[in-house]
């Protein structure tokens, strides 16, 4: 009952196909709180509209080497506090009587090949087909093939007692905060004059203990002139970015999905959005299809995240250098269209070739050789 899982039962549910279908979420966790923020850009209108706590038509990007104010039309970036997306599928689920909740927490899968064995910490289920956000293993985490660094974070929501915040802009990467040797920004999302979620985030191997997470964003807010303000929550996450083959843990009738099925962005660490568009695709799958191992493919984008994070691993503090190219050099829309993977091929050299073509080409000759 994550991101994905919910979108794809949301999905389901909003198609006649699947009335006939048994279909339970299990989760250990009743989905009440607001326990993460997922941010993502799309052109008009969306299928999440209703629930977005913020819009923003314009971005900050922030680093020695370039800084500006970017209008990012025909893009909107927006925000989706986690309450109001549970809160949101949720009462969509329960006007359906196909679907059962259960409260119980996941333990194995076995695909049997006729039917797949769900064991939880209460009981044995059987069914036809399982779609898995949880991950199950860590050999992703102990291979050396593919490169795994971590996006990782502690976003506090602050309230100050006077405007303090320009509510027309979100803050995308500001790396004007020490790199440390790694590649570390600032993320930041006014919601009014006086809130704002403000988020220390590295690429990076290593996590940080968590006061140096929160040193870092009170020295921020201070660099910013506030000083008298209050944390309403707080919120923190790792996500894995890596070129993993997740899917080869797929069989004919268990689908990994989200993070454990190698949903997320390996190269930025996005997951909401792609998962989207994967769901959707999922969905029209499974009406003309029965061996759900073979869903999905491999495609350039694959192999371009590959290279960025070869060079990312290798050369942990040169993010910034990177990302401030990246955006120096080329329209933000099209960067915007090339990390949601919708790019063209002279579209994609374009942008490519903005980056230090040295670095990548000699990660693309250890690749091949």
């Amino acid at each position: 009952m994550g991101a994905s899982g919910l979108m794809l039962v949301y999905h389901m549910i909003s198609d006649p196909y699947f009335d006939n279908k048994q279909i339970v979420l299990i989760d250990q966790e009743i989905k009440n709180q607001n326990d993460r923020t997922w941010s993502f850009w799309e052109i008009g209108d969306g299928i999440w509209d209703k629930i977005i706590s913020k819009k923003w038509n314009t971005i900050y990007f922030g680093s020695e080497d370039f800084s500006a104010h970017i209008k990012i039309l025909p893009y909107q970036y927006k925000t989706i506090r986690s309450k109001d997306f549970y809160s949101f599928v949720l009462k969509a689920i329960t006007a359906k009587p196909n679907i059962t909740i259960l409260n119980e927490q996941l333990i194995s899968l076995t695909d049997e090949g006729s039917v797949v064995k769900v064991e939880t910490n209460q009981q044995v289920h059987l069914a036809d087909k399982v779609f898995n956000s949880v991950v199950l293993f860590s050999e992703y985490k102990h291979q050396k093939y593919y490169p795994v660094l971590n996006q990782h974070f502690v976003g506090w929501f602050v309230k100050t007692e006077k405007p303090s915040f320009d509510l027309e802009t979100a803050t995308f990467m500001d790396f004007t905060v020490a790199q440390k040797g790694n590649t570390r920004f600032m993320y930041v999302l006014p919601t009014s004059e006086t809130e704002a979620l403000f988020e220390y985030t590295l690429f990076s191997e290593d996590l940080l203990e968590e006061q140096e997470y929160e040193t870092e964003i009170k020295q921020y807010l201070e660099d910013k002139g506030i000083t008298q303000y209050e944390i309403v929550e707080k919120e923190k996450g790792c996500i894995p970015m890596t070129c993993y083959e997740f899917k080869k843990k797929n069989s004919k009738n268990i689908l990994h999905i989200g993070t454990a099925g190698g949903w997320t962005k390996p190269s930025t660490g996005f997951t909401f959005n792609l998962s989207l568009k994967k769901v959707q695709k999922l969905t029209k799958y499974l009406k003309t299809n029965d061996d759900i191992s073979k869903f999905g493919r491999r495609t350039k984008f694959w192999y371009y995240d590959l290279l960025f994070l070869d060079v990312l691993y290798k050369e942990n503090e040169i993010g910034s250098t990177l990302f401030s190219r990246l955006f120096r050099k080329n329209d933000t829309a099209k960067i915007l269209k090339f990390l949601d993977e919708e790019t063209t091929l002279l579209e994609d050299i374009k942008i490519t070739t903005s980056l230090p073509w040295r670095r990548f080409l000699k990660a693309l000759f250890k690749r091949v050789f």
